[in-house]
């Protein structure tokens, strides 16, 4: 990572057919919220989402990368039976077990823009870990 980038922060990486999502966080649980407001952003603009309404997501796994896929799943979940958008995260991870409350508001079409909708985080690409600068990555592809 270049000097000039923050340690905490989102971005796109190119698929064939889907679009990864990455995050980077001093810590685990900060590089999960920078991959969820990555996933966000696959949507809309995270920026035009008010965080008006907490909804509690706790998943648990086997190992970190599958405790991301099984994080950004349930958000999708919540995403699509809520029909919300979350553009801020509190993410508390302890061993395998994710406790985290997502804050969002109902998708408003004309001032949100949804321009895809997002099916499901994949086992495609996937890596969770830390850098040797210190600095988390999380990072999967997206189903769109």
């Amino acid at each position: 990572m270049p000097e000039s980038h923050p340690s905490q922060y989102w971005e796109h990486f190119s698929h064939v057919a889907d679009i990864g999502v990455r995050g980077y966080g001093h810590s685990l649980a900060d590089s999960f919220e920078q991959t969820a407001l990555a996933m966000t952003a696959v949507i809309c603009d995270p920026t035009l989402v008010q965080p008006q309404k907490a909804v509690n997501i706790n998943c648990e796994a086997t190992d970190n990368e599958l405790l991301l896929v099984q994080w950004l799943n349930a958000l999708i979940y919540e995403m699509s039976v809520q029909g919300m958008l979350f553009s801020r995260f509190q993410i508390e991870i302890s061993g395998l077990k994710l406790m985290a409350v997502a804050y969002g508001e109902p998708v408003d079409q004309k001032r949100h823009m949804p321009t895809v909708e997002v099916k499901g985080a994949t086992y495609t690409e996937l890596k969770v870990g830390q850098q040797e600068d210190g600095v988390w990555l999380a990072q999967c592809i997206v189903d769109v």
